[in-house]
């Protein structure tokens, strides 16, 4: 069911979710409480559609050569590459935040430049686009006829029709020792074996679906939500939440390909987190929404 008005949005790799009651948020122990993961809480929601895949570079560049847009990283002039990628002229003298020593701030770095000055998404036209903010991704859905999905329907969605299991796929992360998405395996951030196949972004269609016929929603790039972020959530049953009204933050779900155990165990469906609206870095994209 291909849109064909203005900016072609691609409706046909969607997916229509029925909607209705589930249980949203964590009891689980790995998780991280003060992120407001919980309470678990009963929600409903109205029918929608969402992206079976997060947006690629080559769907951002259509968008990008048909209006102009220039994204924030590039009217800043940077944005954050992790430290691993660059070449030691690049690290050299890079700001680096000191929470986060392995985030480099490169000039140059963007969208259609990852990795800063000399890479290129030339062949990786099928990888998520990153290097947005909150900013673009809602313009590039104002042009798709689209919109940025919920917190609660990016979970319902990530799910997968699943009942409270820590993952899209269930409760085990590499069932039968299949791995599922794309995370770092090895000690962070020194070395990452790259067992599951990539060291950086994978295809947006990589590793199998959901139980909802969604890719990605763990692990490969963090994914911007509509909502803004808090951490305090009524245990009452609500309808179609879109959570604070007011807030500097905006939430971001489902990890990347940097998340670890050992730090950042947030590519379970229930684990959130957020970032500034004009914030972009190497890792993080979004997928798009449409009412039903």
């Amino acid at each position: 069911m291909r849109d064909q008005g203005k900016g072609a949005p691609y409706r046909d790799a969607s997916v229509l979710l029925s909607g209705g009651s589930f249980l949203m948020g964590t009891r689980d122990t790995d998780g991280f409480p003060d992120d407001g993961e919980g309470p678990v809480r009963e929600v409903v929601l109205s029918p929608f559609r969402i992206d079976a895949h997060a947006v690629s570079n080559e769907r951002f560049a259509r968008f990008a050569e048909a209006t102009g847009h220039v994204t924030e990283a590039e009217r800043f002039g940077w944005s954050f590459v992790f430290a691993g990628f660059l070449p030691a002229t690049l690290r050299r003298g890079a700001a680096r935040p000191p929470q986060t020593p392995w985030w480099c701030g490169v000039e140059g770095a963007t969208w259609r430049t990852p990795e800063g000055p000399g890479s290129s998404v030339a062949d990786r036209g099928d990888h998520p686009v990153v290097h947005l903010s909150w900013n673009d991704a809602a313009a590039y859905c104002r042009w798709a006829g689209a919109r940025l999905p919920t917190e609660a329907e990016w979970e319902y969605a990530a799910r997968g029709g699943l009942v409270q299991n820590r993952y899209p796929w269930g409760d085990e992360l590499t069932p039968a020792g299949e791995h599922r998405c794309n995370i770092w395996q090895g000690h962070f951030p020194t070395k990452n074996t790259a067992e599951d196949g990539y060291r950086g972004t994978a295809p947006v269609d990589a590793y199998e679906p959901n139980g909802h016929g969604l890719h990605n929603m763990s692990g490969n790039v963090w994914e911007w939500c509509a909502d803004r972020w808090g951490t305090r959530h009524s245990t009452r049953p609500r309808t179609d939440p879109k959570g604070p009204s007011q807030g500097a933050s905006r939430v971001m779900r489902g990890g990347s390909y940097l998340c670890h155990s050992s730090y950042c165990n947030r590519y379970r469906v229930a684990a959130r987190t957020a970032n500034t609206p004009d914030s972009s870095t190497g890792n993080l994209g979004f997928r798009c929404a449409w009412d039903a």
